[in-house]
């Protein structure tokens, strides 16, 4: 390929970057017989846009010979880095803008504690990339979506999260995982109603996205919390529940198998810098 020039995407870059999207996950997923995380041109764009135009999310677009063939993002709203998602033109792969475009968001990432983003292994050229950056496998999760077939223990109550509940859910987060995603939360509140779980008068267990997969992560302080937590959510949803389950949490796992969760595809969490082994109940997002 001719000379990969990188600069920061701007306002106008959203259309390309929204097919580049649509055409490389959608290509990646149709060759390994999955279906692709944007159902449109639309609503990849639509991402493209809010990505863009989010003062915390840091966007790269890879051009030659004056054409964008690649863009990349990194979200930095809270301490803990999370990379994507990046993309290259189908007709561009494999030419060395993918391995430019990561090595971007992990310079400017440079001063955060870790870099976070989740892969999915049937893609080996992403696999492949990602590990001889650096990033290490640390979790292997199932995309799982659907509407819960089983009822509640009935031993706490679900409600939409309000701002008042983000410094106790930041606290369990930190409990669980060593870092906390308030801001992230607090960007969440307008937009993908989080959901909480009240036990005894305490925040016990919370969900970002409980119908947004890419952006949905959840902690709990107790088994029994995390699945109060999805059945109180999806009751109070009409779309169906869709969220990362590390199948290494072989409980949590088969409970949702058994309460009518369909399993979509493998993805990994994959992490570069410092990583605590979550000290309790979990699921990641995309963006960690």
């Amino acid at each position: 390929m001719p000379d990969i020039q990188l600069r920061a995407a701007v306002p106008a870059d959203a259309e390309i970057c929204g097919r580049i999207l649509f055409d490389a996950f959608g290509g990646v997923a149709q060759k390994h017989g999955f279906p692709s995380d944007f159902p449109s041109v639309e609503v990849a764009t639509g991402l493209a846009q809010a990505m863009i135009g989010n003062p915390t999310v840091y966007g790269v677009v890879a051009e030659s010979s004056g054409k964008i063939v690649g863009c990349n993002f990194l979200g930095q709203r809270d301490a803990i880095a999370g990379v994507g998602p990046v993309a290259v033109d189908p007709v561009c792969q494999g030419g060395g803008v993918g391995r430019k475009l990561m090595q971007a968001v992990i310079e400017r990432g440079g001063s955060a504690p870790g870099i976070r983003l989740v892969q999915e292994p049937f893609n080996t050229v992403s696999l492949a990339l990602y590990a001889a950056l650096g990033f290490e496998a640390r979790e292997p999760l199932a995309l799982m979506c659907g509407k819960p077939t089983v009822t509640a223990s009935g031993q706490a109550v679900g409600r939409p999260m309000e701002p008042g509940d983000i410094s106790v859910c930041a606290e369990l987060c930190r409990r669980v995982h060593g870092w906390d995603r308030a801001n992230e939360l607090r960007d969440a509140l307008p937009i993908f109603r989080p959901f909480v779980l009240v036990r005894q008068e305490r925040v016990v267990a919370y969900a970002s996205a409980p119908t947004f997969w890419p952006l949905n992560h959840g902690v709990a302080e107790t088994p029994q919390d995390m699945t109060d937590l999805l059945l109180a959510a999806a009751a109070a949803n009409a779309d169906p529940m869709a969220l990362l389950v590390p199948i290494r949490r072989a409980e949590f796992f088969r409970w949702c198998l058994g309460a009518g969760l369909r399993a979509i595809k493998p993805m990994t969490l994959m992490t570069l810098g410092q990583y605590q082994e979550p000290r309790g109940e979990f699921f990641p997002s995309v963006a960690y």
